[in-house]
């Protein structure tokens, strides 16, 4: 809400009567006086224009931004910068935590400047969801998520207590614990209002109309849109709902917490207009695959992206959740659908009260943001359009979401690719006539057809069941996963199964579909039909099913499916996202020595969002997402290359050759199953003890006070170094010259490329600084895990295996050369050399720089090793923000140039600036985008290549952020008193 005079320019200050309680709003009618069409502006341009409405304060939102956004020129290249407030802040726990060290370390930092360390406070709701810890240790056993709870337990008690400290030492912070689901759903399901309301006596002094002071008697509940931003980039799932919010940096997220602005450039709209009905055989994965495949293309970095037309209606509401999710994928800020019949439905359904659910509707018809049939339709930046009839049943990889493959070329496109997908070693691999699961011991396949059938039934032999396991402060039993052989637990060699193909790995998991009951559905019931006709999964598959919250589980269970799931070995190895962000677990021991050995592109199939190269597991070259459906299919075949058309999956009891379509459950059949088998009363019990945690949970001890008692020997979390001998005042910007460039990158580099994820190298640098801090490797945990450590997170930083530095040619990883004496060594090594000489650093790379999850590490991790600017050809929305927000400069090659076209080898000696001062003098103008900066690259034989570069800082506000150093310092500084509060 406005915390100064608010002077009402438009006369939009009005009441709402619902039931027995009236509200205020702001009312956006009162705009249609000043010849304003607001029919004409897409939804989720309005519920921004409500949010200047709201906070109009003369200086931050002004009447003219308010009159700009409700004359929006949909043809216009974003040029006017806004300011958005979001009503909350959603995290989860990888994001989460180091967004909560820095809190801890600006009140330490506020506490040095003599301010009031209670001043570093969310003063807007910050939910955290503890869903992003647990791993896939166990699987394909009764004991799965009981083994794994307790590991999960076990590796993350430390970072579990400060994030318990977090919630006693601030307020407006509060934490779903681990266990209970993904942050995405739990925010669909649960944290979401759509509309949300703020008490009378929290708006006292807040809206002082006219110059009027208001009294509490004067003042009533407050109503406007739930808006948000969030730490995840698939914060955007809940657009679905028709809930405003889109992923941002951690470093963002906590400034917004904070009460800053979030900086934006009002932005293009694309209407995606959907019409008819999806045909029988296809799934909303197969749609969402689709659309992402058609936004890539079109382009929509950096866009909002809102759905119309009649096919909405033809969208259940976790359709439209399912394709909101992935709006990172397909490059859009946002992909939002509008509030409407189906969305009173689905907040009935998930156990909203009556009372709220009349709010959404009252308020939504009164602002004239209520969708029916007969809407009249907006105008767009540009529109794109799907027949729902004309989708196929799809996969996409084996990189990137974006590469959808038609299902029925799935295996040739794979065979196509094979020859890119070759890692190193990958001349180790020598064709072998290959032998296929039979049953038990396996037997020869005559034909040695890699996809010609799976035996009847696999031997199952389970590991003895155990009870819950309770961890507690005192004793705390060193678990470990069994991670056994196929061969110790089947009898089976994977030598004499595994090639190229092969999938090691098929996961249901992910908040992209584990939200939505009619692909789970259809996964459970193709299970059914498959254990009835005889058919079991091969026992290289580690399979695993990792539900978005427990209500999946309850349901499962009354519609009868989860002993069948259990049977293919898709037990539930935990609540949380796991394989979809690398926490796969480790393969079985003789399939990876089998992958190694022979060099093999292993596949992975998964219901999730990402797939990006060494994303979903070290071993695993290629991975492809698909519906939850298809995962249970591809697992039963154990062969990506495996034609569902025209080979069998197996035989039945009766010896009778098994197809997919035999056993794909109909559209009738799903809807019948969700219908019977789901109830509001399912989502109010597994809510209403959402915040209560296990026993774990609710015995964990932490520490109190109003700053946190770090621990020295800690290497979990660490307190954050960024206010280190911060100066009250900001150093002006200064000149960048003899910089040298640690990584010369290609196109697409993603931010799981630049920020540490997935597992510890036990010889990469991070796993060497643990081993000497005496951890055992078997108690490394995940970097995602040890986010809140700068410590080991700057020495992952650009380590991922995948990586492909043109500094190293023919290597992977995280290597570069030391220059100019030509010394190959890691990327860390190098920068701690280059520090110790004072060389400030950079980063070549092409297009689509930082793409994929809104990692603040992807940024925090190149500050802490010196780099101090990144030329590349174009730049994800969040990643660029990010850099800026860590005082990293961002600059843009020139259309038309490149590292290539400008004969760039990345060995030059780096200058910013044909003039001292000029970077200064520039970001004194006070608005840098568009902006160019002339760079000199000279090589070590004194030839030196001059070209320019846009500055990408986008906003005046970023200018701020970048003159002081960083987001946080800038914001520190602001509470403290020492800067101004806006330019």
């Amino acid at each position: 809400m406005p915390t100064q005079s608010h002077p009402d320019s438009f006369k939009s200050l009005s009441t709402l009567a619902v039931g027995k309680t009236t509200y205020d709003l702001f009312r956006l009618k009162a705009l249609e006086g000043t010849g304003v069409d607001l029919s004409r502006l897409p939804f989720s341009l309005r519920i921004l224009l409500e949010n200047l409405l709201r906070h109009e304060d003369g200086r931050t939102v002004t009447a003219e931004d308010i009159q700009f956004l409700a004359c929006w020129d949909p043809n216009a290249e974003p040029s006017r910068e806004i300011a958005y407030m979001p009503a909350r802040v959603l995290m989860q726990d990888f994001t989460g935590v180091p967004a909560v060290v820095d809190l801890a370390a600006m009140r330490d930092a506020m506490k040095a400047l003599g301010g009031d360390p209670e001043k570093i406070n969310p003063l807007q709701p910050a939910e955290l969801v503890i869903d992003h810890s647990v791993q896939v240790d166990e699987f394909g056993t009764q004991r799965a998520y009981d083994l794994n709870a307790a590991l999960e337990f076990q590796r993350n008690r430390e970072r579990y207590a400060f994030l318990k400290w977090g919630q006693t030492a601030f307020n407006n912070f509060s934490a779903v614990p681990p266990g209970m689901g993904i942050c995405h759903q739990v925010n669909l399901e649960y944290l979401a209002r759509v509309v949300f309301t703020t008490k009378p006596k929290q708006n006292l002094d807040a809206v002082a109309v006219a110059g009027h002071k208001a009294s509490v008697e004067e003042l009533r509940a407050f109503a406007y849109p739930d808006t948000l931003v969030g730490t995840d980039s698939h914060t955007t799932m809940v657009n679905g709902l028709g809930v405003m919010g889109w992923g941002v940096g951690g470093i963002e997220a906590e400034a917004a917490m904070l009460g800053q602005p979030v900086s934006m450039l009002v932005p293009q709209v694309v209407g995606f207009k959907l019409t008819g009905k999806l045909k029988e055989g296809t799934t909303a994965t197969d749609l969402v695959l689709t659309v992402t495949e058609m936004l890539r293309k079109l382009g929509v970095v950096g866009k909002f992206v809102e759905f119309y037309g009649s096919g909405i209606a033809e969208l259940p509401l976790a359709d439209r959740a399912t394709i909101a999710n992935m709006a990172p994928e397909y490059g859009a800020t946002c992909g939002i659908f509008p509030v409407d019949a189906e969305t009173l439905r689905y907040l009935r359904l998930t156990g909203r009260s009556e009372e709220q659910i009349e709010l959404v509707e009252a308020y939504y018809r009164e602002q004239g943001l209520f969708h029916t049939a007969d809407a009249k339709e907006a105008v767009y930046s540009a529109t794109i359009a799907l027949d729902l009839a004309t989708v196929e049943p799809s996969v996409a990889g084996p990189k990137r979401p974006q590469d959808r493959v038609a299902l029925s070329q799935a295996g040739a496109s794979f065979k196509e690719q094979l020859p890119g997908l070759l890692g190193p070693n990958g001349n180790k691999h020598v064709i072998r006539q290959m032998v296929r699961w039979e049953g038990e011991g396996g037997t020869a396949s005559e034909s040695g057809d890699l996809s010609s059938s799976v035996g009847a039934s696999a031997p199952v032999v389970e590991a003895p069941i155990v009870p819950v396991i309770t961890i507690s402060d005192e004793t705390i039993p060193q678990l470990e996963a069994p991670h056994v052989s196929i061969r110790t637990r089947f009898g089976v060699d994977p030598d004499q199964y595994l090639d190229h193909g092969s999938i090691v790995i098929a996961a249901i998991t992910s908040c992209t579909n584990t939200s939505n009951p009619y692909v789970m559905m259809a996964a459970g019931l193709l299970a059914k039909k498959a254990v009835e006709k005889g058919l079991s999964t091969p026992p290289w598959v580690k399979t695993s099913l990792a539900p978005g919250s427990r209500v999946v589980t309850d349901y499962y269970m009354k519609a009868g499916l989860m002993p069948y799931l259990d049977q293919l070995r898709f037990q539930v190895v935990g609540y949380g996202c796991t394989t979809c962000i690398g926490n796969s677990g480790p393969l079985p021991t003789d399939v990876s020595k089998s992958i190694e050995d022979h060099g093999l592109v292993a596949v992975s199939v998964l219901s999730g969002n990402r797939n990006f190269e060494g994303r979903i597991s070290p071993e695993v070259r290629a991975n492809y997402l698909m519906s939850p459906p298809l995962v249970v299919a591809y697992a039963l075949a154990g062969h990506i290359a495996h034609n569902f058309e025209t080979e069998a999956l197996g035989r039945d009891l009766d010896g009778k050759p098994v197809f997919l379509r035999d056993i794909w459950p109909t559209q009738a059949e799903v809807s019948a199953t969700v219908n019977s088998s789901i109830d509001s009363e399912m989502f109010r019990r597994q809510y209403s003890t959402v915040s209560d945690g296990d026993n774990n949970w609710k015995s964990l001890k932490f520490p109190d006070g109003e700053t946190y008692g770090w621990e020295p020997d800690s290497t979990y979390i660490r307190k954050a170094p960024y206010f280190d001998g911060m100066p009250a005042a900001p150093a002006p910007v200064g000149d960048i010259h003899g910089a040298r460039v640690l990584a010369v990158l290609g196109d697409s580099v993603t931010t799981d490329h630049i920020s540490p994820a997935g597992s510890i190298k036990l010889n990469g640098p991070a796993g060497k600084y643990l081993i000497e801090h005496g951890v055992k490797p078997s108690d490394f945990n995940s970097y995602g895990s040890r986010r809140g450590n700068h410590e080991v997170m700057v020495r992952g930083t650009f380590a991922n295996v995948r990586l492909r530095n043109k500094l190293a040619p023919g290597t992977e990883g995280g290597v570069t050369r030391l220059l100019p004496e030509d010394v190959p060594m890691s990327i860390y090594d190098a920068s701690v050399e280059y520090a110790k000489r004072g060389t400030p650093l950079a980063i070549l790379a092409g297009k689509e720089y930082g793409s994929g999850s809104s990692r603040d590490w992807a940024a925090k991790g190149p500050r802490l090793l010196g780099i101090k600017f990144v030329i590349a050809e174009s730049y994800e929305r969040i990643h660029r923000s990010n850099l800026v927000g860590m005082g990293i400069l961002p600059l843009q090659f020139l259309p038309g140039q490149s590292v290539e076209s400008l004969h760039l080898t990345g060995e030059e000696v780096f200058a910013i600036g044909d003039a001292p001062g000029q970077l200064k003098a520039m970001l004194d103008s006070k608005f840098a985008e568009g902006k160019v900066v002339t760079v000199f690259a000279e090589s070590d034989l004194g030839k030196t290549i001059e070209f320019s570069a846009t500055v990408r800082i986008d906003t005046p506000q970023e200018i701020l952020y970048y003159q002081n150093g960083g987001i946080l310092q800038y914001v520190l500084r602001q509470l403290a008193g020492k800067v101004p509060v806006s330019v």
